[in-house]
């Protein structure tokens, strides 16, 4: 009883299972490879992409790789840096966060499309908001959603993008209302419903979502566009090749970019992965630094 209270929180659980559960290979064997990635879409989706790619992952690096899904973004980096997960597939803000709090972990790997990433701002087409280059600074005094409070494309350069258009003035000073929705599909959900009016919201899931046929365009519609800025990539922690052997950071990195099977790359909306270094996110920090969402 006391065991199974202790494995209550999902964070706990991981714990539980690096250290002693079936993570745990037999006497003599390597430990389970065990990964997670930001819950930044419908749970069904990150179900059907990390799977395959653990699956792919196993057949490369011939240790057992596990997929273990996290509530939400802090908890993803709560995991990477307490070792209850040796990789991670972050975005910009979150990969920043782990990393300096893991010294020695590296970005290895990233989107061919995550170099020149996008944040859309999306409007519910009552407020009659059209598309435009400029920033749309119409979109002042209504009501706005981020997505997760740690999203790069959701929340810390759209952040960054109306402190510009509106200088000396927080988004709270700026909406009505501001909300967090906590993903990137709920955003666009709540912008179709008229629950908020504007949001900001990830381009590639913005995609993956009107290709499955979920936004309605007579409901919402994309009215702006950001400059591109670096986001998602892998990112490992620095004491892999200790725990499963010389060499294995650099197997692991060839293992994702050697993905080319549609059925993997899909579900990310991704043509294919590319290498990265830590350096590639140094942007984004200062964007973080700037809007005091990091010391």
């Amino acid at each position: 009883m006391l065991r199974r209270t202790l494995c209550g929180s999902l964070l706990v659980a991981l714990g539980c299972l690096v250290a002693s559960g079936p993570a745990r290979a037999q006497d003599g064997a390597k430990p389970a490879f065990v990964f997670t990635g930001i819950p930044d879409q419908d749970e069904s989706r990150l179900v059907e992409r990390f799977g395959k790619v653990a699956t792919y992952l196993e057949g490369k690096l011939g240790v057992p790789v596990k997929y273990v899904p996290v509530k939400n973004y802090p908890s993803a980096v709560t995991a990477f840096t307490n070792g209850q997960v040796q990789l991670a597939w972050f975005g910009g803000f979150t990969g920043v966060q782990a990393r300096k709090a893991s010294p020695g972990a590296q970005a290895i790997a990233q989107g061919a499309e995550d170099a020149a990433f996008k944040t859309y701002l999306i409007a519910n087409t009552k407020t009659g908001l059209m598309k435009s280059v400029d920033f749309p600074k119409a979109i002042a005094g209504k009501t706005f959603t981020f997505g997760s409070r740690a999203s790069t494309s959701g929340r810390l350069m759209p952040e960054y993008f109306i402190r510009e258009a509106f200088p000396g003035k927080t988004p709270e000073e700026v909406f009505t209302r501001v909300g967090f929705s906590g993903d990137h599909s709920r955003t666009i959900q709540l912008v179709q419903s008229g629950a908020f009016e504007i949001g900001a919201v990830d381009y590639s899931v913005w995609d993956l979502d009107t290709k499955a046929g979920k936004i309605d365009p007579k409901e919402v519609a994309v009215i702006w566009e950001s400059p591109p800025f670096p986001d998602y990539q892998w990112t490992v922690r620095g004491d892999v090749d200790a725990i499963y052997g010389a060499g294995f950071t650099e197997k692991l990195k060839a293992a994702l970019i050697g993905i080319t099977d549609p059925a993997i790359l899909a579900p990310f909306a991704r043509s294919k992965f590319i290498p990265v270094t830590n350096a590639a996110y140094e942007p984004v920090e200062r964007v973080a630094k700037s809007t005091g969402l990091l010391d």
